[in-house]
């Protein structure tokens, strides 16, 4: 069954290009390691709700963009196996000049892992 990774992040608009920069230099590991896909989603239509809201979970400011971003993987076993992999894989530090600076502040990002349980297509 697959197993995803998700993350909400806050990045200030004016580094949309840097972010695209970052993931496409970082995502190809997450491949390398055995993911299906990885997608990195700007915010477009993120309304503010009446009790909670994406931007409130990483307290966006009006200069920043909410960014939704995923990973799948085959089973939560490949996942867990690669994440191990990440911390030691000297292309993840972020002191690395291999590794262009994160260009959000990670304290605010949120994510976690999901197992699937409904798939539908088209």
């Amino acid at each position: 069954m697959p197993y995803i990774d998700g993350f909400v992040i806050a990045v200030p608009t004016a580094n949309r290009e840097k972010f695209i920069e970052h993931a496409r230099k970082l995502d190809p590991i997450f491949i390398e390691l055995g993911a299906i896909r990885v997608i990195e989603a700007w915010g477009d239509d993120v309304p503010v709700g009446k009790v909670t809201d994406f931007r409130r979970s990483v307290q966006a400011t009006s200069d920043e963009t909410v960014a939704f971003s995923w990973v799948e993987w085959p089973d939560k076993a490949t996942r867990d196996a690669a994440m191990k992999k990440m911390m030691e894989d000297p292309r993840m530090d972020p002191s690395s000049p291999d590794n262009p600076p994160m260009p959000f502040d990670g304290k605010r990002m949120i994510f976690g892992g999901f197992e699937q349980v409904v798939e539908v297509n088209a």
